[in-house]
C-alpha cells in the first residue's frame, strides 16, 4: 500500500515540477524520508535518480516538440559541470552559513521578482547569440560552483536566467529540463556509489514520474499561460529559499 500512495505523489509532484524545467528532487527525497526510508542510502540516490528521469522525460518531450533551444543549453550545461566539482571541492575549506544565508537571500528575491513580473508581457526578442552564450555561460558556472558548494540543486535558477536573457517563459522551462538532466545524473553519479535501492520503490516511482513528467509536459506546452508558470514558479523559489534559510537559522 505504502508504495502505491508514495507513487501517487511522487506522480503529482514530476506533474508539476516537469511544468518548470524541473527533476523534483526538492520533493522527492523529503517525501522518501517521511515515508520511513533511509536518508542516506536510499531517499537521495532515489530522489536524484527520479530528478533526472523526471527532466529526461520532459526534455525529450519539449524536445520533439520544438521548444528546447539544444545550441543555448549545451553551453550552460557544461558551464554548470564544471563549476559543480569545484564548489564541491571547496567546502572542507569554507564555512557554509554565511553563504547559504546570502544564496537563500538571493532566491528569495529572485522568487519574489518572478512573482511581480509574472504580468508582463513576454519577451519579443532574444540578447544577440554570442552576449547570450557569454552571460548563460559565466551565470551557469557560478550556478553550478553555488549548487555543488552547497549541495542543493542549481536548476531552479535557470529559468529566471534565460527569461532575463529573452526566452519566452514556455521555452525558457523546455529549455531548463534539458540542462537539469546533465546536473541531476552528475548529482546521482556522485551519490550512487553509497545507495542501496529500494527495488521496488524504484520501480513504482519510475513509471510514476515518467507518467507524470510526461502529463505536466503536455499541460504545460497547451493548457498553462506563461504568467501562472512564472507565478508557480516564484512560489517555488520562495518555498527552495525559505528551506535554505531556516535550515541554518534553527540549527
Amino acid at each position: 500500500m505504502i508504495y502505491w500512495v508514495v507513487s501517487s505523489l511522487v506522480f503529482a509532484a514530476a506533474c508539476v515540477f516537469s511544468m518548470l524545467g524541473l527533476g523534483g528532487a526538492l520533493l522527492y527525497i523529503p517525501l522518501f524520508k517521511w515515508f520511513g526510508f533511509d536518508f542516506k542510502a536510499v531517499a537521495i540516490p532515489t530522489g536524484l535518480f527520479l530528478n533526472g528521469i523526471t527532466a529526461l522525460s520532459a526534455a525529450v518531450y519539449y524536445f520533439r516538440a520544438g521548444m528546447v533551444d539544444v545550441k543555448g543549453a549545451i553551453p550552460m550545461a557544461l558551464a554548470t559541470l564544471i563549476g559543480a566539482p569545484l564548489g564541491a571541492h571547496l567546502t572542507c575549506y569554507v564555512s557554509t552559513e554565511k553563504l547559504v544565508l546570502l544564496f537563500s537571500l538571493f532566491v528569495f528575491l529572485v522568487g519574489l521578482r518572478m512573482l511581480f513580473v509574472s504580468g508582463q508581457p513576454e519577451p519579443k526578442e532574444f540578447l544577440p547569440y554570442n552576449m547570450r552564450i557569454i552571460i548563460a555561460s559565466i551565470a551557469s558556472f557560478l550556478i553550478g560552483f553555488l549548487a555543488g558548494f552547497l549541495g542543493v540543486g542549481g536548476g531552479s535558477l535557470f529559468v529566471p536566467l534565460l527569461i532575463a536573457l529573452g526566452y519566452p517563459t514556455k521555452q525558457a522551462a523546455a529549455t531548463c529540463s534539458l540542462i537539469v538532466v546533465f546536473s541531476s545524473f552528475a548529482g546521482f553519479s556522485s551519490h550512487v556509489a553509497e545507495g542501496h535501492f529500494e527495488p521496488k520503490l524504484l520501480l513504482f516511482t519510475t513509471f510514476a514520474v515518467i507518467a507524470g513528467s510526461q502529463t505536466g509536459a503536455r499541460l504545460m506546452r497547451h493548457k498553462m499561460k506563461a504568467k501562472w508558470i512564472k507565478r508557480l514558479f516564484g512560489l517555488v523559489l520562495l518555498l527552495v529559499a525559505l528551506k535554505l534559510g531556516l535550515k541554518v537559522l534553527i540549527k
